[in-house]
């Protein structure tokens, strides 16, 4: 191997300069001189599955080599490329685990791939309430205690679903919670989207795959050094077997997968192999430099950084430290209006906001002058606030009344209401706060009053409402009233 390259770079290096004449996909024929832009895409490198280059649904030659590597690198017993994303993984993890119809037990915060799992499944949700934060008003960390609960409530239970860490950064207790549902024969997927990093150097929290999970999907691309849109499985144990997610990945992966998108993963697991540890050493120094300068705020807050101790949180189990989460409660700023002046005053794109934070997302690409930049611009933007009283607590996600599984309520015709005449009528689409895209209604509940108070503050903060129809907040889609789905049901 040269000393730039991992194997499957190596590899596509040499075909695209010594490969034999390409009578095959994709058609740009590695030609980048037929347009600039296949130039600068890295068009001599696309290429499909051709000799030497295994295939990425029966891998057994370059691609299973890099894929057992990363399974070693991340302590687990099979690990999967994803090309789709962390999508993928979670609608192939989730049919592998729980089958047709089966009962599922899961966080309502997580992301509405989840949902969309549930949905293709035909499964019965059983909802687990996150706590919030009362300081930063965002969602806390799943415990342990509340998991047995619904185990005991639900011996019938095919899966438990977890988001450690969420968006915002919050870690769930997850080898107490893995223990626990092993306990009870059921096994675990935890989507580790935002912590494909965690548990890979001294220093930051443990991961889902030291932690006992069965099935654990990330995504590389959101911390580490790998380009969009890739992912990575991991299987361990015997609840799930690796054969049963290969059959599923096969049915939601594309069987065109990128070798572009392969190779940046091959990359990536051959650059933490080498030089893990040096770069995650660098990645803590700027963010201790970052915590440093951050020291003398006195509006704005950042979760778990700067002069922010976690003992301020008891309802967090743990916290990310990559994630910088900057809270502009007391303030008259909302976190929308803290994204767009770092934005149009400091040339500094945030990764989203809703209602009074934003969040600072950091990777191992990023270096001490790029934290402290950010340092720099929230000192100046401290510096321009003047304090407010403090707002009541946040409020939990509404969890809404369930009258019909997911699948009915979805094949049922439904029709557009205005949404203040919704009150009581049975939802017939998703409504999503986006980002970070958790579910505040799904198809089969009954709008209540809670839910419609929870839509009008975030519109008042700013938080965008997608739902499925595209009409949120203005109209949304409701069941007609039938004799069997009165307001009272």
């Amino acid at each position: 191997m040269s000393d730039s390259f991992s194997p499957l770079l190596e590899a596509l290096a040499r075909h695209s300069t010594d490969g034999p004449a390409p009578m095959h996909m994709p058609g740009h024929k590695r030609n980048s001189a037929l347009a600039p832009y296949l130039a600068a895409l890295g068009a001599a490198w696309d290429i499909t599955e051709i000799h030497g280059f295994d295939d990425l649904h029966e891998a057994e030659g370059i691609l299973k080599d890099s894929m057992d590597r990363a399974a070693r690198l991340w302590g687990a017993a099979n690990s999967f490329f994803l090309v789709n994303g962390s999508t993928c993984g979670i609608l192939a993890g989730i049919r592998a685990a729980a089958g047709r119809g089966g009962k599922v037990i899961l966080s309502r915060g997580c992301h509405k791939s989840v949902y969309h799992a549930l949905e293709l499944c035909g499964a019965v949700p059983v909802w687990l309430a996150p706590p919030v934060d009362e300081a930063f008003g965002v969602l806390a960390s799943i415990t342990p205690e509340q998991v047995r609960t619904a185990l005991a409530a639900h011996p019938d239970a095919k899966l438990l679903v977890l988001t450690s860490p969420t968006y915002e950064g919050v870690i769930s207790d997850l080898s107490a919670i893995c223990a626990a549902a092993h306990g009870a024969g059921v096994p675990v997927l935890v989507d580790e989207a935002h912590g494909a990093h965690l548990g890979l150097a001294p220093g930051w929290p443990a991961g889902a795959v030291a932690a006992g999970a069965d099935v654990v999907v990330q995504s590389l691309h959101k911390t580490l050094p790998s380009l969009t849109q890739t992912g990575i499985l991991h299987q361990q144990g015997n609840l799930v077997s690796a054969e049963a997610l290969e059959r599923q990945l096969g049915i939601f992966e594309t069987s065109s997968p990128s070798y572009l998108l392969m190779a940046s993963m091959d990359g990536c697991v051959d650059l933490l192999e080498h030089r893990g540890d040096e770069l995650f050493a660098r990645w803590q120094a700027a963010l201790a430099a970052f915590d440093r300068a951050i020291a003398g705020l006195t509006r704005l807050r950042v979760l778990c950084h700067g002069t922010d101790a976690p003992e301020r949180h008891p309802t967090l189990y743990a916290h990310d430290p990559g994630k910088l989460v900057v809270s502009t409660r007391g303030t008259a700023l909302t976190g929308p209006g803290l994204m767009a002046r770092l934005r149009e005053e400091f040339a500094i794109e945030l990764e989203m906001a809703s209602g009074d934070w934003a969040i600072a997302m950091t990777g191992l690409g990023d270096t001490e002058e790029t934290l402290l930049r950010l340092a720099r611009a929230l000192v100046a933007i401290d510096q321009s606030l003047a304090a407010r009283p403090m707002p009541p607590a946040a409020e939990p996600l509404p969890l809404p009344p369930s009258v019909l599984p997911v699948s009915e309520a979805l094949e049922r015709p439904g029709e557009e209401t205005p949404l203040a005449d919704c009150e009581g009528r049975v939802c017939a689409e998703y409504v999503w706060a986006y980002p970070p895209g958790i579910p505040l209604i799904v198809p089969g509940e009954r709008v209540d009053r809670t839910f419609l108070s929870c839509c009008a503050r975030l519109t008042r903060q700013g938080v965008r409402l997608h739902s499925t129809g595209g009409g949120m907040p203005r109209v949304l889609r409701v069941l007609p009233d039938e004799p069997n789905l009165t307001k009272g049901g």
